[in-house]
C-alpha cells in the first residue's frame, strides 16, 4: 500500500529533496561533492572528493572494515565475517535520517577488493532492496599526493518510503558517511607527516 503524505508537505519535502540533492558537504578539509537522483524506485548516488595523502593509506582506510564505527558517522557496527581472496564479507549496523523520518539499517554486504583503484560493494542479506556500488580511486595528473576519490551507487530501502523522503534520506546518510571517510584519510595522514616530521 502506497504512503500517501499531505500535500503541504509533500512539496516542503520536495523542495528540500531539489535543494539537498545536489551540494557541497563541507565537513573535510576538501569538499565533498554529492549528488543523488532517482532510479526506478531506487535512488542513485554519486559522491567524490579530492584526497592529498598516499595511495596505500588511503586504500588501507579504505578497506579497514573492522574500525568503519569508529569513523563513518551513523554506522553503529561493522566486522568482518569472513574473508575469501578478495572477497570480505562484512556486517554493518546503523542508520539513515533525514530531519524527522530515521531508517535503520542492519546489514551483510560483500567487499570486492580490485586493487589499486576499486573496492565493490553489494548486498547480501539485510532490510535493504538494493545496495549496488563502490569506491573508485583515480590519480590526478599533475599532482604527485592527490587523489580523486569516489562512491558511486544505487540504494533501495526494503519498506517502501515516498522518493520524496528516501532521495533526501539516501543522499544526506551517503554525503555523511563518505565525508566522514575522507576526515579520516586527513586525520591518517596528517599522523603520519608529523611522525614523519618528528
Amino acid at each position: 500500500m502506497a504512503h500517501v503524505l499531505p500535500w503541504r508537505l509533500q512539496q516542503t519535502l520536495a523542495l528540500l529533496s531539489v535543494l539537498s540533492c545536489a551540494a557541497l558537504v563541507a565537513h573535510a578539509a576538501e569538499p565533498v561533492l554529492v549528488q543523488a537522483r532517482r532510479q526506478g524506485d531506487a535512488v542513485q548516488v554519486h559522491a567524490q572528493a579530492t584526497v592529498k595523502a598516499p595511495h596505500d593509506l588511503i586504500w588501507e582506510t579504505l578497506t579497514d572494515y573492522d574500525r568503519l564505527a569508529e569513523f563513518v558517522p551513523d554506522i553503529s557496527k561493522s566486522r568482518v565475517l569472513d574473508r575469501r581472496g578478495n572477497k570480505i564479507t562484512v556486517e554493518l549496523s546503523g542508520k539513515a535520517h533525514f530531519w524527522f523520518f530515521t531508517y535503520r539499517i542492519e546489514v551483510v554486504v560483500e567487499s570486492t577488493e580490485q586493487p589499486p583503484n576499486a573496492v565493490g560493494v553489494r548486498l547480501l542479506t539485510g532490510n535493504l532492496e538494493q545496495l549496488d556500488g563502490g569506491y573508485q580511486l583515480e590519480k590526478i595528473d599533475g599532482n604527485d599526493a592527490g587523489f580523486l576519490l569516489s562512491w558511486s551507487g544505487v540504494v533501495e530501502p526494503v519498506i517502501p518510503v515516498p522518493l520524496v523522503i528516501a532521495i533526501p534520506l539516501i543522499r544526506s546518510n551517503i554525503a555523511e558517511q563518505f565525508a566522514g571517510m575522507v576526515r579520516e584519510i586527513e586525520r591518517r595522514e596528517a599522523r603520519r607527516a608529523l611522525g614523519k616530521a618528528e
